[in-house]
């Protein structure tokens, strides 16, 4: 008898945690064919979500990522949401999707600067990649132009010290391949 109600018990607290892990969790629906290697979110928040930078996945919360550098390290990577937000149609399905920039500082004295792209597909959202802008540039705008995103900013003259202050405009190119990829635009 005892038996049976500590199992009953187990099987409750089970039911318990399950309903409150989901409540808390995005909902994620399995990948479709054209975009197999991640999942599509259902409510899409660039300060909330998952982005792949550098082959790893990141995991932002009020718009920071923060990882150990190596575990138990009280070093840490910081990934935040930096913003130039910008609306337009990456892969030409008539729906607008969205692109924005991120920062990344390994603690020491680089602050890199990446662009994702996050495409609106039915009634699910798409995160890229993080595509590599550069390091302790100026950015300006992000503008999204016929499929093609376009990233503004201002970096250094060639030979000049990281510590001068980026002068020299330049816009990069860049695409989504049709498997959800941001890369340069050929």
């Amino acid at each position: 008898m005892n038996n049976t109600k500590i199992v009953w018990g187990i099987i409750i607290v089970i039911i318990i945690s399950a309903g409150i892990y989901f409540s808390l969790v995005k909902k994620v629906e399995a990948p479709t064919d054209e975009l197999d290697e991640r999942a599509l979110i259902k409510d899409f928040d660039p300060r909330n979500t998952v982005v792949r930078v550098n082959g790893e996945m990141l995991r932002f919360v009020d718009g920071v990522s923060e990882v150990e550098v190596a575990p138990g390290s009280a070093s840490k990577i910081i990934t935040k949401y930096f913003g130039n937000e910008t609306h337009g149609d990456l892969n030409g399905d008539g729906k607008e999707d969205i692109a924005y920039l991120i920062t990344q500082d390994g603690g020491g004295s680089g602050t890199f600067f990446y662009v994702v792209a996050v495409l609106t597909l039915h009634d699910s959202y798409y995160v890229s990649n993080a595509f590599l802008i550069g390091d302790r540039i100026a950015p300006q705008t992000t503008e999204i132009v016929s499929g093609e995103l376009r990233v503004n900013y201002a970096e250094r003259k060639p030979g000049e010290p990281m510590t001068a202050q980026p002068s020299v405009g330049v816009t990069m190119h860049l695409k989504v391949t049709p498997d959800g990829v941001l890369e340069l635009a050929k």
